[in-house]
Parts: C-alpha cells; sequence; structure tokens
C-alpha cells in the first residue's frame, strides 16, 4: 500500500503557538503588521482543517498517510528542496 506523505500537525501548532504567543504581543494591536499576523493565523488554521479533510478523503480511498516531521532522508536528491526553501528570492 502506497503511504502518502503530509506533514505532521505538530507543524502547524508550533507555528500558531509562535504567531499567538510571542509575534503577536510583540506588536502593536492597532498596527498593519498585527493584522497581517492574524491573517496568517487565519490562513494556517485553514490549512490544518483542509489537510485534515484530505487525510479523510484518503482514509475514504483506502491510502495510508505518513506523518513526515522534516524533508531529510525523503529527497532523491538531498538538499535540492531544503536549499530552494532557504533562498532569499523564496516567496515564502
Amino acid at each position: 500500500m502506497v503511504s502518502i506523505p503530509l506533514p505532521s500537525h505538530i507543524h502547524y501548532e508550533l507555528l500558531l503557538q509562535l504567531l499567538e504567543r510571542q509575534t503577536l504581543p510583540a506588536l502593536n494591536p492597532a498596527s498593519y503588521q498585527h493584522q497581517q499576523v492574524q491573517q496568517v493565523i487565519v490562513y494556517l488554521r485553514k490549512a490544518l482543517v483542509q489537510q485534515k479533510r484530505l487525510e479523510d478523503s484518503f482514509t475514504q480511498a483506502h491510502l495510508r498517510v505518513e506523518y513526515r516531521w522534516s524533508l531529510n532522508g525523503y529527497n532523491s536528491t538531498p538538499g535540492a528542496l531544503s536549499s530552494d526553501l532557504l533562498s532569499p528570492q523564496s516567496d515564502l
């Protein structure tokens, strides 16, 4: 049976906790940046819900989900994707 790789839910939780507990309190609540961080939080919550829906569809299709904690050891060309993610030109 094929395993479908997906990020572990803890990745979303870590980002959400960082943004909610540390980033938001460091910003002026009336600032544009504060609003943007709140928007990122909303998007992350929606992404997690969407991933859970995707997981449900995989389960219904009898596909197994394999939660990934990192990219290490999974690429056919080590470092190719991770170096792209760290690139200053990246839109992430």
